[in-house]
């Protein structure tokens, strides 16, 4: 079983099924009873719809665990799911984890620790961008440079490949999560418009983009007028959305350039040859691929499919572990063992 265990979504990948699941990373639990209520699309519908007493919780934060019990059983009901609907015959199942770049031992031990106890026999981690390589189907292995740059929900994360291990890379906590936040905080100070998570990333999704040279195309936004309370429709344009995201689009750049910087000329060549992979849900932001093309100069390609880049990375080593076992990370446990 390879699971890509995302801020935003988490997706399942079984061997010779293909992915089984792709869910929101949501958990509603009623503080009452301490019992989960729903898990996924259905508890993601419910965010900002809650009586007090329901609470609907992203248990990871910036692709990290902030909640471990939730995450634990958010798990366990996808694994469960996965033994009703498919492996019935297999109860404890090996697991390949996608992790972000530069977490601590802690955290890398929260994520085995959570798998473990939500029923996997066995937890291997790698890290994501290695994860979105092999995906895209990059020779990893080969001695030459491969770039990714792996927007998620809650971290970008840009990474140089060769020889199997990652020489030099930058982890990023801005990412799809931080857009969202920069376009309420544009419709506040521009608009006097209170508006949700939800529909942030909806307008994100629907007009948003990150050139001029992009289709501008416009939307309703609904939210709540700051300055009668009363509920309030604006139209909006790509352009507007564009210049919210400036900021921290330009950030995740400037980091993509000093990553550049930092690799060793070598390998430099190779990228500029071969060029820059794009993948996660950056992947489908309009024109962001072309903006780190005409500031770095080097050709962006989009994976297919870039939502299911890194899970399919994690099914690929499932099916030749044997050859893929050096992309691994150590478990915590083999870090903290005495030499």
């Amino acid at each position: 079983m390879g699971i890509d265990l995302g801020t935003k979504n988490t997706l399942v990948y079984i061997k010779d099924k293909g992915i089984v699941i792709n869910e929101p990373s949501v958990v509603a639990v009623n503080t009452r009873t301490d019992q989960i209520l729903a898990v996924g699309e259905e508890a993601r519908l419910m965010v900002g719809k809650t009586p007090s007493h329901i609470v609907a919780i992203r248990p990871l934060m910036s692709g990290v665990i902030s909640d471990f019990e939730v995450t634990e059983r958010m798990l366990r009901h996808f694994i469960d799911r996965v033994h009703r609907e498919v492996l019935s015959f297999l109860s404890r199942p090996r697991v390949v984890i996608g992790i972000p770049l530069g977490v601590t031992e802690v955290e890398r031990k929260a994520v085995e620790d959570a798998t473990l106890h939500a029923g996997a026999r066995e937890v291997f981690l790698i890290e994501e961008p290695m994860a979105a390589a092999i995906g895209a189907r990059l020779p990893i292995q080969d001695a030459s440079g491969n770039m990714v740059v792996d927007m998620g929900g809650g971290t970008t994360e840009i990474a140089v490949i060769s020889l199997g291990g990652i020489v030099s890379w930058r982890s990023l906590r801005v990412a799809g999560n931080e857009l969202d936040q920069n376009i309420i905080q544009y419709a506040r100070e521009h608009f006097n418009v209170l508006l949700g998570e939800r529909t942030a990333e909806e307008l994100k999704i629907k007009i948003g983009g990150v050139t001029d040279q992009v289709e501008q195309l416009e939307a309703p936004m609904r939210g709540r007028d700051l300055l009668t309370g009363l509920p309030k429709e604006v139209t909006i344009a790509t352009g507007h959305l564009r210049e919210a995201m400036q900021r921290s689009i330009n950030l995740i750049i400037d980091n993509i350039k000093s990553t550049i910087e930092a690799t060793p000329p070598e390998l430099v060549a190779d990228i500029y040859s071969r060029g820059i992979v794009l993948s996660g849900g950056g992947g489908l932001l309009r024109g962001f691929a072309q903006a780190i093309q005409s500031e770095t100069h080097i050709p962006v390609h989009v994976v297919d499919d870039p939502l299911t880049a890194v899970v399919r990375g994690t099914g690929i080593v499932l099916d030749d572990l044997d050859n893929l076992r050096s992309v691994l990370l150590l478990s915590a446990n083999e870090v903290s063992a005495p030499r």
